[in-house]
């Protein structure tokens, strides 16, 4: 599925441990008065579920459908059972939200995937980087000096309000403008 996406990707990878829902918990709202509706995908390494047995939703999926839609007045989840023998790609799991109502998509994870991300990185924790070698890394945001040099702008980890204002100000223009290129 190589359907082009009209709405920009941003994502932030790191290691376990670095941050990073703690940073998108801080920065959404941010973005959010600054009036971008952003959607998020969040990289899971293991089998998960989202309803559990004993729920209604829980038995009608296992009981064969391969789609479960629960929905209420405010909220609705769909759960979707895929073939196992084709894993889901990033590309496949944007393509699933609703892109009439957002303005960007943050993604948390899926550090191999070549899309525009922010590297996370604490010294401190002494994980290798990416940015050197990974020219999908448009800037890297960390808490204290970084290891090696880099030509990329250098955000303040723990300052999500200087973070979002790169986001709209720096990255959101630039898309908008490759896409007017395109």
């Amino acid at each position: 599925m190589n359907k082009p996406i009209a709405t920009p990707v941003l994502g932030f990878a790191a290691y376990s441990g670095t941050g990073k829902t703690t940073l998108l918990v801080r920065l959404i709202p941010l973005l959010y008065e600054m009036g971008i509706r952003v959607g998020v995908i969040k990289h899971a390494h293991h089998t998960f579920d989202i309803d559990h047995k004993g729920k209604d939703s829980y038995e009608l999926r296992k009981a064969g459908a391969s789609q479960m839609l629960i929905g209420s007045e405010t909220r609705w989840a769909m759960i979707v059972e895929t073939d196992t023998s084709k894993k889901n790609t990033l590309q496949d799991l944007i393509l699933h939200l609703d892109h009439d109502k957002l303005d960007l998509v943050l993604v948390e994870g899926f550090k191999p995937e070549h899309i525009p991300k922010i590297e996370l990185i604490r010294p401190s924790l002494g994980n290798p980087l990416f940015y050197p070698e990974d020219n999908s890394v448009i800037a890297v945001a960390t808490d204290a000096e970084l290891p090696a040099a880099t030509t990329l702008p250098v955000l303040d980890l723990n300052n999500p309000e200087d973070i979002a204002e790169f986001i709209v100000n720096e990255f959101l223009p630039r898309q908008q403008r490759s896409r007017a290129n395109s």
